[in-house]
């Protein structure tokens, strides 16, 4: 078979096979880069780190938790799902977990036919979110929550004490954390219900200042993801033996953000397999 090309065509091929050439160098480089951060943290419980639909490696850390606490409920309930494609519970559900999700957008796949997940589509506020969580709980006839994931880009702080004051506990939190401010240093942003974040360093709350929180209301801080350095994991501390490898000191846990993402992992992500996991 013969192809004829003519100059600008050969020229946008080339183009085009460059861009691929430098994005499988920039993935390996980026993965690279992550591999060093998980093997080289002081926690081992970073060496666990790995993703599935998480934005990076909070999957992994996850999965460890949960084998070390031996869960037997497998409920969650995750704030800020995005459009369902990335998140940090799918993975969960694909381990046939149940749970419920609630979110500011419109979700990408179709969960109409599900039997373990229920979606709202709703702007979350101190408000509203134990009435959502009393939600979740009614949909699967449970008292029980096994894991929240929180992460709203803005108010997180002002929700989870919401939630906490509440006196809903479940075994193991994660939350978004402003990896700019280092420990000790406190900072939180004032609530407003209608913040949006902007892409700036104005959100959410240092993990100075989560940590502070969370250990108020008897939680431990076990890990932050050492990938990216966003979301940090805490644990109810009635486990907290099952931690002991953990470092005490919270600047050893603590990871610096970095905000080099992939471009693609592995291949390509399909809404059949998404929502298979999701409805079957």
């Amino acid at each position: 078979m013969e192809f004829n090309f003519k100059d600008q065509d050969n020229a946008n091929l080339a183009r085009l096979l460059l861009n691929l050439k430098d994005e499988r160098i920039y993935n390996t480089q980026i993965q690279l880069f992550y591999q060093q951060r998980k093997m080289s943290h002081p926690n081992p419980l970073c060496k666990y780190g790995s993703k599935v639909f998480s934005q990076t490696d909070e999957d992994g850390i996850t999965f460890e938790i949960v084998r070390r606490i031996k869960i037997e409920n497998k409920f969650f309930i995750e704030f800020g799902v995005g459009k369902g494609t990335e998140n940090n519970t799918l993975s969960l559900l694909a381990a046939n977990w149940k749970g419920a999700w609630y979110g500011g957008e419109d979700l990408s796949v179709n969960l109409e036919n599900s039997k373990r997940l229920k979606f709202k589509k709703i702007w979350i506020k101190k408000n509203n979110i134990v009435s959502l969580i009393e939600d979740a709980l009614k949909y699967n006839d449970t008292k029980k929550i096994d894991l929240i994931s929180l992460d709203l880009d803005g108010n997180d702080y002002y929700l989870i004490k919401e939630i906490l004051s509440s006196n809903y506990k479940p075994n193991i939190f994660i939350v978004e954390y402003n990896g700019k401010f280092i420990p000790p240093i406190e900072f939180k942003i004032d609530y407003d219900e209608n913040f949006k974040w902007k892409g700036d360093d104005y959100f959410g709350a240092s993990l100075q200042t989560l940590n502070n929180l969370f250990k108020s209301y008897d939680y431990k801080l076990v890990c932050c993801n050492s990938a990216t350095g966003a979301n940090a994991f805490f644990v109810h501390n009635k486990f907290a033996e099952e931690f002991a490898d953990v470092p005490t000191n919270i600047r050893d846990i603590y990871v610096p953000p970095n905000y080099n993402l992939y471009n693609y992992w592995g291949h390509k992500k399909s809404l059949k397999t998404l929502e298979k996991i999701i409805n079957g």
